[in-house]
């Protein structure tokens, strides 16, 4: 793990409403609020994290919630499926709780030998829960209606449409380090072993596909795991030596960024293990308080006016 891409870091789609991308996320989902903070570019929208009990790497699901935005649409040059993991027996209860709560699901489907069931969210983010075939031991976080048997895991794959894979393929097998494991007709599953979860990109080639339009309801970035800012910035060599455009390192508050568009179209984030979600809040704690980043601090009384209620 020392010099690795180390899988998944977080995912961050785009919603509409603030407060039912919160209940849908906590109570429907049953995944646990790990951070409440605002948009570094637009402090009047709130950056809310999903994820495991300490918010691990992999875990991690966020959302910047603008209000009266238009809803996406799916296409290509996109990350359009977000796969988690849950264990195996688990998708009678998630088909009768989408019922119980009016989620529009598919019903359970095969690929690559596992079973998933695909759901949207409220603002229409194509989601899967997958039953992996390889073993996940990650803990969930649990809640009084969904316990361990049933919960999400963290995320076991996120999925890419693509009018020509071999331009991001290239990018994940020389520069990330991930392989070939699987093909089935135009779905290539790419994995890395440097970890055990998160650790899977599928790429869907689609060469008629229109492009998609990135707003409600869609991805708006991938952000791949390394351990520290030294393996960070290795990386950044490596990409801008292939002609890409990468940013300077960026301190995100809990871990420290690059972000550049792989040439499939999709912004790619390469995001550091450390300082971690309990910098500025204990592991008790995490989700439940507003934290802003400190050029922000001065406007808080303001913010917590202007901000949606999320209870």
């Amino acid at each position: 793990m020392e010099s690795t891409i180390n899988g998944i870091h977080h995912i961050t789609a785009i919603a509409g409403n603030a407060k039912r991308n919160h209940d849908f996320y906590t109570k429907t989902l049953g995944l646990r609020m790990v951070k409440k903070t605002v948009n570094f570019d637009d402090p009047e929208t709130y950056h809310l994290y999903y994820g495991d009990k300490e918010g691990t790497p992999g875990t991690i699901l966020t959302f910047f919630p603008w209000e009266n935005i238009m809803t996406g649409r799916r296409g290509s040059r996109q990350a359009t499926e977000i796969g988690y993991s849950v264990p195996e027996g688990s998708l009678d209860f998630w088909q009768k709780r989408f019922e119980d709560h009016n989620v529009i699901y598919n019903k359970v489907a095969e690929k690559f030998g596992e079973q998933y069931l695909t759901f949207l969210d409220p603002d229409g983010l194509k989601l899967e829960l997958i039953v992996s075939k390889t073993a996940d031991n990650r803990l969930p976080w649990e809640t009084d209606e969904i316990k361990a048997e049933n919960a999400t895991k963290g995320f076991h794959n996120i999925t890419i449409t693509t009018n020509k894979m071999q331009p991001t393929a290239d990018i994940l097998t020389n520069v990330f380090g991930y392989k070939l494991l699987e093909q089935h007709v135009n779905r290539f599953r790419f994995v890395t072993d440097a970890v055990d979860n998160a650790n899977i990109v599928d790429l869907v080639e689609v060469p008629g596909e229109v492009a998609g339009h990135v707003a409600g309801g869609s991805v708006h970035h991938v952000a791949f795991r390394v351990k520290n800012e030294e393996v960070l910035m290795q990386y950044r060599d490596k990409i801008a030596s292939l002609g890409l455009h990468i940013t300077e390192k960026i301190d995100r508050n809990y871990f420290y960024s690059l972000y550049f568009r792989e040439p499939g179209g999709v912004l790619f984030e390469i995001a550091t293990d450390n300082p971690g979600f309990a910098v500025d809040e204990p592991v008790e704690e995490l989700g439940q308080h507003l934290k802003l980043p400190a050029q922000y601090e001065q406007y808080r009384a303001s913010l917590e006016t202007t901000l949606p209620k999320l209870a």
